[in-house]
């Protein structure tokens, strides 16, 4: 059987933001959570049933966190490998370990979506500065390069335009394998939301329009600005990515769009729930993080509809300190991660407004 029924116990790797949203969501369908994180002030741990505090190379530690659940997850794509797979030798994990090792080397995603069938960006793996000026070469300028691994939010990048950038690149990089990817023209960026169950049913939530600051999320909007024929085809290539990787729960594919020749490359994918889906919680007939519960519990997936016009806004830093105008807004729903530092561009919260005036 793959069906994991409510009163079971859901572990989840991660004690961020995200697991504190997927624990809530799951509470709301009658599962307990098990969180297992090495820092103590993880904002899941608030609203966890249990929680392990320790390291993610600690076997012992994830051996009893996996004998003590009924199905393990994630909330953030850097899981160690071997993690998932001390985790997977004990209990079911969803999603599998071949989407962590996709999305964790950034040359083997994108080899990937091109096997899938996926158009992406030009790139050329490197490693030494040799290599570097030969896939120049081969790509062009402008071009970013980036990190392999452990890049996100902009971290571990670097835009090629002229002969000083290039001499950043390895300052960057460290000397760490890295790809280069030829510089996307494009009009919009935008997100698709997809959730595939251990049975195989796909759904795709409508597709969100993505406005980034400083290489962070900012805002995302619903509908997004695009005609039904790209909206259609974002969402093919989404639940195509989706099946080749035999993927359970919900995931992020973030993609290019260029509107003139209704071209779309896909930019990476999060085999998790998505920062550009928190709309949802307030904007969908069912939340992403219900809908993750939902996949990997192999439960009926909900429906995905939109209530309407939504627009959401990430809360960076000292934002979240201004909640009395957000709580005095009737139209605003407004969500504080739990986290005590306000860093500048930190993630501490959201709002989200449905249907509200366009001021």
């Amino acid at each position: 059987m793959t069906r994991i029924n409510p009163g079971s116990t859901i572990g989840i790797m991660g004690g961020g933001q995200l697991g504190r949203m997927l624990a809530l969501a799951a509470a709301n369908l009658g599962y307990r959570c098990h969180i297992f994180c090495p820092d103590e002030r993880s904002p899941a741990f608030q609203v966890a049933h249990d929680v392990t505090i320790a390291d993610y190379s600690d076997e012992k530690a994830l051996t009893a966190f996996a004998q003590s659940v009924d199905v393990a997850t994630y909330e953030f794509e850097n899981v160690p490998a071997l993690t998932a797979e001390i985790v997977s030798r004990e209990t079911l994990l969803r999603p599998g370990a071949r989407a962590l090792q996709v999305s964790q080397d950034r040359l083997h995603e994108k080899d990937f979506l091109t096997e899938s069938g996926v158009k992406t960006a030009p790139y050329v793996a490197f490693e030494s500065e040799a290599e570097l000026q030969e896939a120049i070469k081969k790509i062009g300028r402008p071009a970013v390069a980036k990190t392999r691994r452990f890049g996100y939010d902009g971290k571990g990048q670097v835009m090629i335009k002229n002969r000083a950038d290039i001499d950043k690149v390895l300052d960057v990089t460290g000397g760490a394998p890295a790809i280069l990817e030829g510089f996307v023209n494009f009009d919009r960026e935008i997100s698709v939301v997809v959730a595939r169950s251990a049975s195989g049913d796909v759904a795709a939530f409508p597709v969100g329009e993505n406005v980034h600051s400083n290489h962070v999320l900012d805002t995302t909007d619903v509908p997004a600005q695009i005609n039904d024929m790209v909206e259609a085809k974002a969402k093919v290539m989404a639940t195509r990515i989706a099946n080749s990787l035999e993927y359970v729960g919900v995931m992020g594919v973030e993609m290019f769009v260029n509107d003139g020749a209704g071209e779309i490359i896909v930019n990476e994918i999060a085999p998790r729930v998505h920062n550009s889906g928190h709309w949802t919680i307030e904007g969908a007939e069912t939340s992403q993080f219900e809908q993750h519960i939902r996949a990997i519990c192999d439960l009926p997936l909900g429906p995905t509809d939109a209530r309407g016009r939504v627009h959401m806004k990430n809360l960076l830093g000292k934002e979240i300190l201004e909640f009395d105008k957000y709580l005095a807004d009737p139209k605003a729903h407004y969500h504080h991660y739990g986290k005590q530092d306000p860093r500048p561009g930190r993630k501490m919260g959201h709002v989200t407004w449905v249907n509200a005036d366009e001021d």
